[in-house]
């Protein structure tokens, strides 16, 4: 089902400035608002007011989609609706696997027919020229930046980093207003700064980037790669920022990059994980199977758990682990994993009684797998104590409480079914996410049980 948003108002299209002209053009799109025929009549415009947010785009997909026009959506480097729905028509025409994701085989066949139609165009892989840019907003999708002006009016800092030599820093500017459903007296818009670049002219301007957040307003880093405590740009921008966004979903070689989290996070550096978001229902139906007076007793006598997890990604897994085990007290002491058809990891904890524990993650191979990597499936607690009423079994469908239900032995467990919620999209976790900042106590202590367990490993 494809989501629409509300139509929306372009104060000014993507328009090439200089580096020293951005604040004077973004000021002469509000000056000349209502002044020309295309806007009059239209209420006033509210300008960027809320916050600033930074995002780290390492990633050419929107450039080649839009160079082939396919995508009519501002390049902010965000990845929402439009984007899907551009992927997948590029998929069904070359006869590819339809995921609307950017997967190697798509941006191959992207990069190869942008090089056909350009020559000389740019296609991120160390050709020389540039990809020519210019689109029209469609106001038939929206994009995630779209559903957060929808909350608050901000502003967007895009940086694309670029391969190829270094020829400084393109810049672009844009406002769009995207229209209230409900009626309102005023737009409520969103300033769109895009910079392009090889990392290294990224990080020569650094300084510029910092000085276009504005204010004494909250500040977000939407760091879109995996993390990189040594990287000069990035610490720059995280220490000008309020809060430093990840998704965990997307990392690869996720166990390394967790505990560099970790490691940031012990540094001082605020950080939040979209994908800590994706947990919260299961945590909640956890705390809630053991609310009950008769049951609060018996959580203490739970000494073995079992998560599966869609194969590839165990952020989810040890994160939501990393959790209980800092609620329970637990810790870890023994760390082993095998690969095979299934991958598992096998955790052994001493719990403040000295009672042991295990817990086993499973990443379960799947063939019709969901938009988020690493997904839970299902998870049980159980105990070794057949006397115990703890045997709890959650499952996000029926097939993923089948091992569960094999497994579940002599004891009588209680099932609960995980709901598939739509604000486990990105679009909405940010949007979410932009509303706070500061610390997250619980978070913090899920990553550092996760990367405990992980240093009893190779990470």
């Amino acid at each position: 089902m494809s989501t629409k948003s509300a139509p929306i108002v372009s104060l000014q299209p993507p328009k090439d400035v200089s580096l020293s002209d951005i604040e004077a053009e973004l000021s002469q799109i509000w000056q000349s608002y209502g002044m020309s025929g295309d806007n009059a009549g239209l209420p006033p415009a509210t300008r960027a007011t809320t916050f600033s947010l930074i995002v780290y785009e390492p990633e050419e997909t929107q450039q080649l989609l839009a160079a082939l026009g396919v995508y009519k959506g501002p390049i902010d480097g965000i990845p929402g609706p439009q984007t899907e729905a551009a992927l997948r028509e590029i998929q069904k025409k070359y006869g590819v696997s339809v995921t609307g994701t950017g997967t190697p085989e798509t941006l191959r066949y992207l990069r190869e027919e942008v090089a056909k139609r350009g020559g000389n165009e740019s296609i991120n892989d160390g050709s020389k020229g540039s990809i020519d840019l210019a689109y029209s907003l469609s106001n038939q999708n929206p994009t995630i930046a779209d559903a957060i002006a929808l909350r608050n009016p901000c502003r967007i800092v895009a940086l694309c980093p670029m391969a190829g030599e270094d020829e400084g820093v393109k810049v672009q500017v844009s406002a769009y207003c995207p229209l209230q459903k409900q009626a309102s007296n005023t737009l409520i818009c969103c300033e769109y700064i895009t910079l392009k670049g090889t990392a290294t002219a990224l990080e020569r301007v650094g300084g510029l980037v910092s000085a276009l957040l504005i204010g004494d307003l909250p500040k977000f880093l939407w760091w879109k790669a995996t993390p990189d405590p040594s990287n000069e740009l990035f610490k720059r921008l995280a220490s000008a920022c309020n809060s430093v966004i990840f998704d965990s979903s997307n990392f690869t070689e996720t166990e390394a990059n967790l505990v560099k989290l970790q490691e940031l996070l012990k540094a001082g550096t605020p950080l939040a994980d979209l994908n800590w978001r994706r947990l919260s229902a299961w945590q909640e139906l956890t705390a809630e199977a053991f609310d009950p007076p008769e049951r609060r007793l018996a959580l203490r006598e739970v000494d073995r758990v079992t998560v599966d997890y869609e194969k590839g990604n165990p952020a989810q897994a040890l994160m939501y682990l990393g959790w209980l085990a800092s609620r329970l007290n637990w810790h870890p002491t023994e760390f082993q994993e095998e690969a095979g058809d299934y991958d598992f990891k096998r955790i052994h904890f001493v719990a403040d009684d000295q009672r042991l524990v295990e817990a086993e993650l499973a990443g379960v191979p799947i063939t019709d797998v969901g938009q988020i990597p690493g997904d839970l499936i299902a998870l049980r607690l159980t105990s070794t104590n057949v006397e115990a009423d703890c045997c709890t079994v959650l499952c996000s469908e029926t097939s993923g409480c089948m091992r569960m239900e094999s497994g579940g032995g002599a004891q009588s467990c209680r099932f609960q079914q995980v709901s598939s919620l739509a604000d486990q999209k990105a679009e909405i976790l940010l949007s979410d996410q932009l509303q706070r900042w500061g610390s997250d106590p619980l978070y913090e202590e899920s990553l550092a049980i996760a990367a405990e367990i992980l240093a009893l490993g190779k990470y």
